[in-house]
């Protein structure tokens, strides 16, 4: 069997074990419902995968592992999920916790499982997978999740491996009844275990007064290749506890504050060998064990085989308890176990015993006197501790030196307790006094995280502080230098001859100046119209003050300038171009004054548009102007003047036609009488306008080659718009013959007036030198713009239509946002599938490139938050799961932007 060594201190309390070892193993009934806990194990607590009203079956995966340590869940029996809540666990305080109610249906359905056929050519790594995914935690009372002790990694190298069979503490016998039974099924997960950590020798330990289950064991070893020997050690407690088993076993110490795995063993209970065999042999998930059901309350103790969720309830009835005796329900041993008051808190993982007591077996404890400093807890703590000055630690809050002092190195076994003569409770006070040390830590870490969090955001503020005053003295260092560049060029001036010209400086600051008070008497108007009130005829007549002086200010600059430029013998680009600009100012001011009066339907409308039409006609002038002086012409002929002047009179008749037309439409819908005569005013309006395009085009003709970039872009926008009528029309006028509606004949009349209409348009744009403008080489359309093009189109259309809701609006407003809301999206439509096809045609799917990029991200701010949340064992590998994230998200991206 070999030698076997000591640990100091340990007691030998009455072992009350032959009770519930008469008779076999027997299945526990299958209850009506189970109350299945997130939280049987250390670490975090399973993630619910079902929801209430869902039906499982047995052996099904109900919550998943939450993080690194934690375990699986999976139902017991089938049925259905009724309800996912707080409910009484098993915990000293009564406390609630999450857990998942599950009604059996009694059927006992299991899910589709088999095991594995051969483990040992299974890679390590998918075996521990297997044995997480089953749900498997330490059984000897800790509940540690075993697959986190099969995954030690490089760093540790398993000499010893110890099966613990000691079971040390009275009353409890499930163990041993565990190894009489289904030794085979424990070796079995022996050899799982011994596979994954390639121990050199293998100890399983057990304690003398288990003769029937040492035998059992040395029957099923026989033939086993394994090096394994069984080392029966004197009864005594707490001699399984982990580190009392080490020091019994192989004579080594763990250091205080380390594992066992830094000393190069591991240990595992027999009870949790059993499970990985049932998981590896059968693909049994862990949904049951055994428990020991004792106590002088009870007629019938034994063993039960019980299903995870089960109320203790239940198992007692199976034991024939009787009410009148039981004065205590303990769950675990008398030692290390605790009372509780509900019989309906279920079995867990970690549920080994349950024991109903009598009064006189289990009486209440004397009241606790003031220590004698007998020094008897000294000499039986198995931990070498100093359980009379931790006390006193304890009770005085003196926690610093209660840590100091190796607190939690205390198994809290109870054999202080159980031998001091003044019936002091030490266990409690050590507890107490962990639980708040654990409080003020993780105090301690939040408020350190807090203050990291501060001093980085103070850092981040700082920064921008420092960057934002970088930039304001980047500003100032650059405004000087424009002044000082600007004083030069006026001393310059101011020493240069004038001859005639004038001072330059003094007349640009007339014409802002002028501008200014221009834009200000405009804005009054504006407020003025908008709100109904004040003096508006006052206002109007300050306006036009404005307008007048601002002209003649600007008037005044440019002949000024423009005797600098004829002195050079060429004309001032850059003084018609301003020109130009200020006349498309003017222009737009007075338009949205026109659509504010017609909107309102105020007084002086065809003031206002005649306004319009001459500065419409303005603004083409002044740009003609400078087209033709950029182009090496003379500025300023007779023939572009004329040029001006027919065009204006050419929109005049179009918009009068326009108008005409709409009215006709009007009366035709609603069925006038007056609309054959109204008919022969448009036929004779449309002559006038055709007859006032012709006199254009001759004149525009011999004035110069081709329109502007400018109009030529408005005429094209015209013809997508007129377009865009047309095919609106068309699909109505189909919709109209496909359902027989009547009035498809007169739908008819109005296709064909708006595909004449388009066809104008059209060739208005090619006149103006549309395909001459056709640019040679592609441009790669900028998305962006496009993109952001469509959605200020959106927006002004949404609203639109919400004013022509609230009545305010108007339905032709309307239609045009809504036309050039669709041709805008379908030329970002266009652009997009250019890049799709020129992705293509590198070979790129542009789509699914997309979609990868943006998971990359994804995961690269997943990595981001696990690294935030782990411990220091972890961050290594986090950290450099996060740089491979990054370095392939930042891959795809670049390859993205290729396209974009």
């Amino acid at each position: 069997m070999g030698h076997v060594f000591a640990f100091h201190g340990g007691i030998h309390p009455p072992e009350n074990k032959r009770q519930s070892t008469r008779k076999p193993i027997r299945q526990a009934p299958l209850p009506q419902h189970l109350v299945l806990p997130l939280a049987q194990h250390l670490g975090a607590p399973a993630e619910p995968l079902v929801k209430p009203g869902d039906r499982v079956l047995k052996g099904q995966l109900i919550a998943s592992a939450a993080g690194r340590v934690s375990a699986a869940l999976h139902a017991p029996t089938s049925g259905v999920i009724s309800s996912i809540g707080p409910y009484p666990v098993p915990h000293a305080s009564g406390m609630e916790g999450t857990c998942i109610m599950l009604e059996a249906d009694g059927e006992e359905r299991w899910i589709e499982h088999q095991g594995l056929a051969d483990f040992r050519r299974m890679p390590k790594s998918e075996l521990i997978d297997f044995i997480r995914n089953s749900g498997i935690a330490g059984m000897g009372g800790a509940g540690f999740p075993t697959d986190v002790k099969l995954h030690l990694g490089e760093d540790h190298i398993v000499n010893t491996l110890i099966i613990n069979a000691a079971e040390c503490e009275p009353y409890i016998t499930a163990d041993d009844m565990l190894m009489r039974e289904r030794a085979e099924d424990i070796v079995a997960g022996i050899e799982v275990i011994a596979h994954l950590l390639e121990p050199s020798h293998i100890l399983i330990g057990t304690e003398d007064n288990k003769p029937q289950a040492v035998r059992a064991l040395e029957k099923a070893l026989k033939g086993c290749k394994l090096n394994i020997d069984i080392r029966v050690v004197p009864t005594k407690y707490p001699s399984g506890g982990e580190k009392q088993l080490i020091k019994l076993l192989t004579d080594v110490e763990v250091p205080s504050g380390r594992i066992p795995a830094d000393v190069g063993i591991v240990c595992q209970n027999v009870g949790t060998a059993y499970a990985i065999a049932r998981a590896v042999r059968h693909g049994e998930p862990l949904i049951s064990r055994i428990v020991t059901l004792t106590g002088d309350a009870l007629g019938q103790p034994q063993n039960f085989e019980t299903l995870i969720g089960t109320p203790y309830q239940l198992l007692l009835e199976a034991s024939r308890v009787s009410d009148r005796k039981l004065y205590r329900l303990v769950v675990g041993g008398p030692m290390m176990g605790f009372a509780v008051d509900n019989d309906q808190i279920p079995v867990i993982k970690t549920t080994n015993c349950l024991i109903a007591s009598t009064y006189d077996e289990m009486p209440p404890a004397p009241p606790a006197q003031e220590c004698i400093r007998c020094g008897l807890c000294e000499q039986v703590c198995p931990a070498e501790l100093l359980p009379q000055q931790l006390y006193w630690f304890a009770k005085g809050r003196e926690l610093d030196k209660a840590k100091h002092h190796n607190l939690f190195d205390c198994i809290e076994c109870g054999a202080c307790s159980y031998v001091c003569s003044s019936y002091i409770p030490l266990v409690q006070y050590y507890r107490n006094a962990k639980a708040e040390i654990r409080t003020e830590e993780a105090e301690q870490r939040k408020a350190e995280h807090a203050r990291q969090r501060f001093e980085a955001r103070q850092a981040r503020l700082e920064a921008e502080k420092a960057e934002k005053e970088a930039r304001r003295k980047a500003r100032a260092e650059e405004a000087a230098r424009n002044q000082a560049k600007k004083k030069d060029q006026s001393e310059a001036v101011a020493a240069a001859p004038s001859g005639g010209v004038g001072d330059l400086k003094a007349l640009k600051t007339a014409a802002a100046v002028a501008r200014t008070k221009l834009k200000k008497a405009q804005k009054a108007v504006d407020s003025a119209r908008e709100s109904g009130s004040g003096d508006l005829a006052a206002l109007e007549s300050e306006l036009q003050q404005a307008q007048q002086k601002a002209d003649a200010a600007q008037q005044a600059l440019d002949a000024a300038e423009r005797g600098d430029a004829q002195a050079a013998g060429q004309p001032d680009l850059k003084q018609l171009k301003t020109a130009a600009a200020v006349a498309r100012t003017k222009l737009k001011q007075a338009e949205k004054a026109l659509k504010n009066a017609e909107d309102k339907g105020q007084d002086g409308v065809e003031a206002l548009r005649a306004t319009v039409q001459q500065l419409t006609a303005k603004a083409e002038a002044a740009q003609q102007a400078y087209e033709t002086a950029e182009k090496g012409e003379s500025a300023g002929g007779a023939d572009t003047a004329k040029v001006a002047e027919l065009k204006a009179d050419m929109d005049a008749a179009r918009g009068k036609v326009e108008k005409a037309q709409k009215a006709l439409d009007d009366a035709i819908a609603s069925g006038s009488p007056a609309a054959e005569k109204m008919k022969a005013g448009v036929e004779k309006l449309q002559g006038k306008y055709e007859d006032a395009r012709k006199a254009w085009e001759a004149a525009a003709g011999t004035a110069q080659p081709g329109a502007s970039p400018a109009k030529l872009a408005e005429l094209k926008a015209d013809m997508h718009a007129a377009g865009a009528k047309v095919e609106k029309a068309q699909k109505a006028l189909d919709d109209a013959i496909a359902s027989g509606s009547p009035a498809a004949e007169k739908m008819k009349a109005g296709v064909a007036k708006l595909q004449g209409k388009y066809n104008e348009a059209h060739k208005a744009w090619l006149d103006a030198g549309g395909e001459a403008q056709a640019p040679t080489q592609t441009e790669k359309p900028d998305l962006k713009a496009l993109k952001q093009q469509v959605s200020i189109m959106r927006t002004k259309l949404k609203k639109a239509e919400k004013a022509l809701e609230e009545g305010e609006g108007s339905e032709a407003e309307v239609q045009e946002l809504r036309q050039r809301h669709d041709a805008a999206k379908a030329e970002l439509d266009g652009a997009e599938q250019a890049r799709i096809a020129e992705a293509a045609a590198a070979g790129v799917d542009l789509k699914q490139l997309q979609i990868d990029a943006a998971l990359a991200r994804a995961a690269v701010t997943k990595a981001e938050r696990a690294l935030g949340k782990a411990g220091d064992d972890d961050r290594e590998a986090l950290r450099q799961a996060l740089q491979e994230a990054n370095l392939k998200a930042e891959e795809l991206n670049q390859t993205l932007s290729r396209f974009e």
